[in-house]
């Protein structure tokens, strides 16, 4: 980047909102340290630093909390990090209407905190909230527990504003929920983990708060038992928010907490969560307060003739400790984690997935640890250990041939760069992917948005 690009970006946002040099280490990408860090503090702003990135012919990744940042292929270039954590107001929230417009870069706790005064909030629950952003949230489409029940940012979005790699301003979806003119476009922008443009407005939908929240947790001596008792709860009468499970190392590592350094409430949380050896079954319930002990109290009726050892239910700090805890699971699980991957496949195969995933690393002399939103089918795989990047790229690919031969698919959420050397993230694009490359030409006609990181390169 040329000192003159330099000086014109810090006439755009101001000097001491461009970062340079040993500044930018915390924003590094698989080792590559940025050029510059810009911190816009308004849509316009992010328009012309956009705008003169596109003239200049200089790269841009957009950044939220940073929170998903490793997953992707290694750049080949990481030239301008364009963080937005200044733009973090909450536009508009009509309670009535249960919609809020909000800044990308609010943070989702930060945002709960807000529609909370009001008795309402944004029924996503994605890993680390005190650092995710509304707009990365959208950027990559995470989700947590409740995306069995609640589903995921796809589902939410009723409008976004965003910036094109041209540096174009565009808006889509409207600010009410029954919004059914044109197409649905904000849908193309979750999950594109910044390759069309820069988000940098919201609209979701709400929900009211429910009044109790409370988790049951199962615990079993057999994996093949919680693929039985997760079939027998998806069958039953039960409306759960989220249904987990977690094989015997995910189980084991929660109680053991990783060596991580936690607050008190993971803590206590994962100690009561991972008490005794054996997988287990975590079934999220909320609602009125009748219905959510009515349902309590139906998970231990139903799972205890199916082999559980333990029903308990946990509720305040111990629950959203447990949660929390969860959610830290690749930080928690070993002491170094040499990969996580995450694949989809059939609910009815999630017990079955796990445990052949789990014996594949056993043969490789390594461990993993293995969670899965078990209603949705979604699997999530800890790998522990380190120094011989090839040994784990094996297991990598044995997981991905296993999750594609039972009709998914799979992506590498976090690796050392060595492993991702070996092992593609994303895997083969598939017959979309030619309407996907000419999406982004079409938003992105100069390439620079966070290029080479998503499918196929783009």
């Amino acid at each position: 980047m040329t000192p003159a690009v330099l000086d014109k970006l810090r006439s755009l946002v101001g000097a001491p909102r461009v970062l340079t040099g040993v500044d930018c280490s915390p924003y590094a990408l698989d080792g590559r340290v940025p050029e510059a860090v810009v911190l816009p503090g308004s849509q316009d702003e992010v328009a012309a630093v956009v705008t003169l990135a596109a003239e200049a012919g200089v790269p841009i990744t957009p950044w939220g909390g940073g929170t998903r940042m490793g997953m992707g292929a290694a750049p080949q270039q990481v030239g301008i990090v364009v963080g937005l954590a200044r733009l973090s107001r909450v536009v508009e929230h009509e309670p009535g209407d249960l919609t809020a417009t909000v800044e990308a870069g609010i943070t989702m706790s930060a945002l709960q905190a807000e529609l909370g005064r009001r008795g309402q909030w944004l029924s996503l629950d994605p890993p680390d909230p005190g650092r995710s952003t509304v707009g990365g949230v959208v950027a990559s489409n995470a989700s947590g527990p409740r995306r069995h029940l609640y589903g995921t940012m796809r589902d939410l979005l009723l409008g976004v504003r965003v910036v094109t790699g041209e540096g174009l301003v565009v808006r889509g979806g409207g600010k009410v929920v029954k919004n059914v003119a044109g197409y649905d476009l904000p849908k193309l922008f979750v999950g594109s983990f910044g390759t069309l443009g820069v988000v940098v407005e919201a609209t979701v939908k709400l929900r009211p708060r429910p009044d109790e929240d409370r988790l049951a947790i199962a615990r079993f001596d057999r994996l093949k038992d919680c693929g039985e008792a997760v079939r027998a709860l998806m069958a039953s009468d039960l409306v759960p928010s989220a249904l987990e499970l977690l094989d015997a190392g995910a189980a084991a590592a929660l109680g053991r907490g990783g060596g991580a350094t936690v607050g008190q409430g993971s803590t206590a949380g994962a100690a009561a969560a991972g008490s005794g050896p054996g997988p287990q079954v975590w079934l999220g319930v909320d609602g009125i307060r009748s219905q959510v002990e009515w349902q309590c109290a139906e998970v231990e009726r139903i799972l205890r003739p199916l082999g559980a050892r333990e029903c308990r239910v946990l509720d305040g700090e111990g629950r959203d400790g447990a949660w929390r805890a969860l959610a830290e699971l690749p930080r928690r699980a070993f002491g170094e984690v040499a990969g996580v991957m995450r694949w989809a496949a059939l609910p009815a195969q999630v017990a079955e997935l796990a445990a052949e995933a789990s014996a594949i690393a056993g043969r490789h002399a390594l461990r993993a640890a293995i969670t899965a939103h078990a209603g949705v089918g979604v699997l999530r795989a800890v790998l522990a250990g380190g120094g011989d990047a090839g040994r784990v790229a094996d297991v990598l690919g044995e997981w991905r041939a296993l999750a594609q031969g039972a009709g998914g698919h799979a992506a590498l959420e976090w690796a050392p760069l060595a492993v991702k050397e070996r092992v593609a993230v994303w895997g083969e694009p598939g017959p979309a992917y030619r309407l996907m490359k000419a999406i982004k030409d079409r938003l992105d006609p100069h390439g620079i948005m966070n290029p080479g990181r998503f499918v196929g390169e783009i």
